[in-house]
C-alpha cells in the first residue's frame, strides 16, 4: 500500500467524522497553547526579574547589619550590631573595591514652597548615581563631601521633581524633610521601577542626614561594588577580614550577587517548569480524549475494519492506520494551538513591547512532539484492538 492511499484514507477518516476530529484537535489545541504561553511567560519573568537584579551590574556585594547564630539546643538568636559610615569609608579604601554605596531607606513627607508629598527617601553615599547607572539630567548628584558630616544637598527624581516644583526650576530651591532643610542641586533623569519601588519618586540626600532623620544608628546596608577582575570569593574574603578587624567578630551578613542570582534562577526556573506542567495536564487530558473517542467509535467502524481486512490488509497495516489517523488528530490539535498561541503573542508584542514574554521555538517543537508521542500511546490499544478484529465477525456487526 503506497504512502498516498494511507494519507488518503486518514484523510477521509478525519472529514468523514468532522465533529468528532474538531473536538479532538481542539482539546490538543488548548493543551499546546497552555504549555506554550505558559512557558514563554515563565520564561519571559525569569529574563526580567533577572534583567531588573543586574542592572546595576553584576559585581555587587550586599553587607547588612546582624548576623543569624546558633546557640545551644538548636536556639537561634540574631545578633544585630551597627554598620557605621566609618566601615564604608573603610571598605572604600580596600583596593579591590571600586564604589561603596551606604543606604538609609525610609518615607517622609517632602514640602516644597507650594507643595507637599509623601515619598521614599533614599539616603546615599556620593557613588550611588555611579554605582547604580543613573544619570543626572540637571545640576549634580550629592558631592564627595565627608561622609560624616555632609552639607544639607538633595537630588530629585524626575516624576518627584514635577510634583514638587511643576515645570519651573528646581535647582537652588530648598525643600524640607521632617523639619530639615536641604538645598536642592540636582534631578536625575528618568529611570523607572526597581523590584516595585519607583526610582523616579525619590529624593536623595548624604547618608548621614538620613541617620538623623529617621532616628537610626545603624545603615541599612551597604552597597560594594568591585572591579570585573576581582574574583566573587576573594571579594568576600577581603571584605569579611576588613570588617571583622574593626568589629571583632563576624556580626553582619554578606550577599553577593552570584549567589542571590543562582538562587533566584534557580527558584524562578523551578516556577517556570511547574507553570509549564499546568500546560502539560491539558495535553494530558486531550490524550485522553484521543483514547475515549476512538475506543467508543471503535464499535461503529467494526465493518469497515472487516472489509479492509476482507480485501486483504493485514493486522499490522490496519493497525498502523488506525495509529496514524491519531497521529495526525494530535499535529493538527498541535499546530491549531501554536496558531492560538502565535497570534496573540505577536500582538501583544507590538501593542506592549516591554510585557514579560519570551516565545521560544525549541518549546514549540517540543511540545509539537509530545502532542504527536501522545496521540501514539493514546491511539495505540484502539489500534490494536481494531487490527484484532475477526474479519468476518467485523463484516457481520450491523
Amino acid at each position: 500500500m503506497r504512502f498516498s492511499d494511507i494519507l488518503f484514507w486518514v484523510t477521509r477518516a478525519v472529514k468523514a467524522h468532522r465533529l468528532r476530529s474538531l473536538l479532538t484537535i481542539l482539546g490538543f489545541a488548548v493543551g499546546i497553547a497552555a504549555v506554550s504561553l505558559l512557558s514563554a511567560l515563565g520564561e519571559g519573568m525569569r529574563q526580567f526579574i533577572l534583567q531588573e537584579f543586574t542592572q546595576f551590574g553584576s559585581h555587587i556585594v550586599a553587607i547588612t547589619p546582624g548576623k543569624t547564630e546558633t546557640f545551644g539546643l538548636g536556639g537561634l538568636l540574631n545578633t544585630t550590631r551597627p554598620l557605621s559610615l566609618d566601615d564604608a569609608i573603610a571598605l572604600q579604601s580596600l583596593p579591590e573595591v571600586d564604589q561603596v554605596v551606604p543606604l538609609v531607606f525610609g518615607t517622609g513627607q517632602i514640602k516644597s514652597a507650594t507643595r507637599s508629598r509623601y515619598t521614599d527617601v533614599a539616603a546615599v553615599g556620593p557613588e550611588a548615581a555611579k554605582a547604580w547607572k543613573i544619570d543626572v539630567a540637571q545640576g549634580r548628584f550629592l558631592p564627595h563631601d565627608s561622609l560624616q558630616q555632609p552639607r544639607a544637598f538633595a537630588v530629585l527624581g524626575s516624576k518627584l521633581k514635577v510634583e514638587l516644583f511643576a515645570h519651573g526650576n528646581a535647582l537652588g530651591e530648598t525643600v524640607h524633610i521632617a523639619q530639615n532643610r536641604f538645598k536642592v542641586i540636582g534631578v536625575m533623569q528618568p529611570k523607572g521601577e526597581f523590584l516595585g519601588t519607583d526610582l523616579d519618586d525619590l529624593i536623595y540626600i548624604p547618608a548621614q542626614k538620613g541617620l538623623q532623620i529617621f532616628n537610626r544608628d545603624s545603615l541599612m546596608e551597604i552597597d560594594i561594588f568591585y572591579f570585573e577582575n576581582v574574583t566573587t570569593e576573594r571579594i568576600e574574603r577581603v571584605v569579611k577580614q576588613k570588617l571583622i578587624e574593626r568589629h571583632g567578630r563576624e556580626d553582619f551578613t554578606l550577599i553577593t550577587q552570584d549567589a542571590m542570582l543562582t538562587s533566584l534562577d534557580n527558584i524562578l526556573g523551578i516556577v517556570k517548569s511547574a507553570a509549564a506542567s499546568l500546560g502539560g495536564i491539558a495535553l494530558l487530558v486531550g490524550g485522553v480524549g484521543i483514547l475515549t473517542i476512538f475506543s467508543i467509535t471503535l464499535d461503529e467502524r467494526r465493518q469497515e475494519i472487516g472489509l479492509l481486512r476482507a480485501l486483504g490488509f493485514t493486522s499490522k497495516q490496519l493497525r498502523d492506520l488506525f495509529l496514524l489517523e491519531a497521529v495526525v488528530l494530535a499535529v493538527a490539535g498541535g499546530i491549531s494551538g501554536y496558531l492560538l498561541v502565535v497570534l496573540p503573542m505577536v500582538a501583544v508584542r507590538i501593542v506592549s513591547p516591554e510585557f514579560p514574554i519570551v516565545f521560544s521555538p525549541w518549546v514549540l517543537l517540543a511540545a509539537l512532539l509530545v502532542s504527536a508521542t501522545v496521540g501514539v500511546f493514546s491511539g495505540l490499544k484502539p489500534a490494536i484492538d481494531a487490527s484484532k478484529l475477526p474479519p468476518i465477525d467485523a463484516l457481520r456487526d450491523e
